[in-house]
């Protein structure tokens, strides 16, 4: 019976630890990374501040574990349109517009997490997400190159150029406005999807063909 009832402590833990999260990516959502704020969070999540605090001792600790969780979330989806495309070319399309889709469907978050001004203790523990996208794309890149599908280039330099681009390109402050409708999001994912493949090496004509046959995420909450 204790057995039993540590168990469920730590499913309560578990669970607490999410809901203070998702809290802190809610605000994020709305008002920006300078928004998550412990006492903020503690009263979205309709809890007290001191119990966030006993989860997260301060607001940076917080901000990491909001990364992770979305980085984990946004990998996992690239990851798994890549690995269902029938090559290398196709699968480096399927997670640049896989990484589009998602960051449009929540601008605000996603350039809350990469791109918005930000402390020095913050950007240090953002930084994981932005290492891990490019990483992720760098695995495709250096697949498709040694396949003979890319020309030979730096992947260490071509991977982080290849996510800048799109990040600025999408929901940066000098990105166009989208229409929030289904043509609007597929419009600026294919745009940035055939910039992309491009820039890396990929012919007009194959890029152009990669485009439309990679399948654009539908609309939705990244979470």
């Amino acid at each position: 019976m204790a057995y039993r009832r540590t168990e469920n402590v730590v499913r309560r833990l578990a669970a607490r630890h999410d809901a203070i999260v998702a809290a802190a990516g809610s605000l994020a959502a709305e008002a920006g990374i300078n928004a998550v704020q412990i006492a903020p969070v503690a009263a979205r999540a309709g809890i007290a501040a001191g119990t966030v605090y006993r989860y997260f001792p301060s607001k940076t600790d917080l901000v990491a574990a909001l990364v992770e969780a979305v980085s984990e979330r946004e990998i996992d989806a690239m990851r798994s349109a890549a690995d269902a495309a029938p090559g290398p070319l196709s699968a480096l399309a399927a997670a640049i517009t896989t990484l589009a889709a998602r960051a449009l469907s929540e601008r605000k978050l996603a350039f809350a997490l990469i791109g918005e001004p930000v402390d020095a203790d913050t950007e240090n523990a953002r930084l994981i997400f932005r290492t891990a996208l490019a990483t992720e794309l760098g695995k495709r890149l250096s697949v498709a190159m040694n396949g003979g599908h890319l020309p030979e280039q730096d992947i260490a330099a071509a991977a982080p150029a290849l996510l800048g681009a799109l990040i600025e390109g999408l929901v940066g402050p000098l990105a166009p406005t989208v229409h929030d409708d289904a043509a609007g999001t597929r419009d600026a994912v294919q745009t940035l999807t055939l910039f992309a493949l491009r820039a890396v090496g990929v012919s007009d004509a194959r890029a152009r063909g990669l485009v439309v046959q990679t399948r654009v995420p539908a609309r939705e909450k990244a979470g």
